[in-house]
């Protein structure tokens, strides 16, 4: 299939979160498996500072918006997988850092800039001629593409046979933005209707792609069934529900080439499932980066994310104090919300040889904290997919867990029976809950050696390769295929 995937953000050239992985890898995987794959990105400040072999294909090009014509560049770099990469430039609007805020608040133009980035991805690839099966849109900020593809009247109906798939990496990210945008969307007052772009006096983007898109995807089964009620639908569960037999959940995979123990730079010994003596050395070198006495004996729970309410920390904050009076140590690394950063960098200062707290990221700590760590903490309120629980796994470090979304589909709970299992799994969401299950998996470490050492090598032998991601893909691209063809 030729098959175009639009992203606000992708790997290796610029990522907030996990959005950034996944479109970057998708991309790849796809081109890898044979089809014909364009990637396309705004041109952020950061590609422009890291990646100077990009080429000019297209200067200027004009973007017909709904009340104004534009012009922008679109640059290109051809990748040693032969995945073909376009960037649009225009400075005003991504010549910018961080991409998305000012490091404390939105951008206010943001609905403005990816609006625009959405059409002009339609006029360069119009220009190029490159006429795809499918146009896989990313969150919000890609999600009037499908209505464009319907909507506008395009040269010579260029765009009749190609259809849309818009994924879902993060519901509680709609775009909400002023309803006087539309007149530069080129929305007509029959769509700034409740059941298409219009909500709460506004207009919300991507409600308006659950409209138009041709097929829906949400990066977990899961996922795809919690969005159908509130709360996980975020307002939006009456729109789902209209399209639910065209919503499919995909558990993402992740890149065994970044993450992998027995190939990773970033650690002092690497280490495989049937020698896991380099896992040893990680966490001798973990406590020796947090300054923590050496003890091998002692278990170290990790954590790696944004600081937000979203990844439930406020449960951890409401059984710290308790926990911390029990023999293990925790490691932070993370940044986010101001308050939940403050808490947490000061909290080395009363624990000094049981908290080890990082503001900010660094891969290479990001990669030791989960080899050196012996169980690895995500309490998620939601988590759509999640990522971190997998590499946790891989490395060997067991995860304790909230049953919401992909934790949910990736993380078999512990059977104290049975000893099958690859983690700790608890329900509600409450401090009390995120507590006991801290404390079963502390105790299974003191008391079951045997069952822990099973649960590890349960993990490290899961299969979170891409395949089965992308022939679900597939599948999902000829459904939508098959619904554009009836529209």
């Amino acid at each position: 299939m030729n098959l175009l995937i639009v992203s606000s953000e992708a790997v290796p050239f610029v990522k907030t979160g996990g959005l950034g992985d996944v479109a970057g890898t998708l991309a790849l995987e796809l081109s890898r498996k044979g089809h014909q794959v364009t990637l396309i990105l705004p041109y952020h400040r950061e590609i422009k500072e890291n990646f100077d072999n990009l080429k000019v294909v297209i200067s200027p090009l004009s973007v017909p918006m709904g009340n104004t014509t534009m012009q922008c560049q679109v640059l290109e770099l051809i990748s040693p997988d032969n995945l073909r990469v376009l960037f649009i430039e225009y400075n005003d609007f991504f010549d910018r850092h961080p991409i998305y805020d000012d490091g404390d608040n939105e951008y206010p133009d943001n609905g403005t800039r990816f609006a625009f980035f959405s059409k002009a991805c339609l006029d360069a690839i119009l220009q190029l001629q490159i006429k795809p099966d499918i146009i896989h849109c990313n969150d919000w900020q890609t999600s009037l593409i499908p209505f464009f593809l319907k909507c506008w009247a395009w040269e010579q109906d260029f765009f009749r046979d190609t259809a849309s798939l818009m994924s879902i990496h993060n519901l509680g990210y709609q775009g909400m933005v002023d309803i006087g945008l539309a007149p530069f969307i080129g929305l007509k007052e029959k769509q700034v209707r409740q059941d298409e772009f219009e909500a709460l006096g506004g207009l919300n983007l991507l409600k308006g792609a659950l409209f138009y898109a041709d097929q829906v995807a949400t990066v977990s089964p899961t996922y795809a069934r919690e969005i159908l009620s509130e709360p996980g639908g975020w307002g939006l569960s009456p729109y789902l529900q209209r399209r639910q037999n065209d919503i499919i959940g995909i558990l993402n995979g992740i890149d065994l080439e970044e993450w992998n123990p027995a190939t990773d730079p970033y650690l002092p010994q690497t280490y495989n499932r049937e020698n896991l003596e380099g896992k040893r050395a990680c966490k001798l070198k973990l406590q020796e980066y947090f300054k923590f006495p050496i003890s091998m004996e002692t278990p170290i729970f990790g954590i790696v994310g944004r600081m937000a309410d979203q990844k439930g920390l406020d449960l951890l904050q409401g059984c710290l104090e308790e926990i911390l009076g029990w023999e293990l140590r925790l490691v932070i690394l993370g940044s986010g919300d101001p308050k939940l950063e403050k808490f947490f960098q000061d909290l080395p200062k009363k624990y000094p040889t049981k908290v080890g707290t990082y503001v900010g990221f660094q891969s290479n700590l990001a990669h030791l904290i989960e080899a050196g760590s012996d169980f690895f903490i995500m309490p998620s309120l939601y988590e759509p997919c999640g990522l971190n629980q997998m590499y946790s796994m891989l490395y060997g470090t067991v995860p304790v867990v909230r049953a919401t979304g992909g934790l949910n589909d990736t993380v078999q709970n512990f059977d104290p029976i049975s000893h099958e299992g690859t983690g700790f799994v608890f329900q509600d969401y409450r401090a009390e809950a995120l507590k006991d299950s801290i404390g079963w998996a502390l105790d299974t470490w003191y008391n079951q050696p045997k069952a822990y050492k099973k649960l590890q090598k349960e993990g490290m032998g899961r299969d979170f390769s891409w395949d089965k991601a992308i022939n679900e893909y597939e599948g999902a691209y000829k459904k939508a295929i098959t619904r554009k063809r009836s529209w």
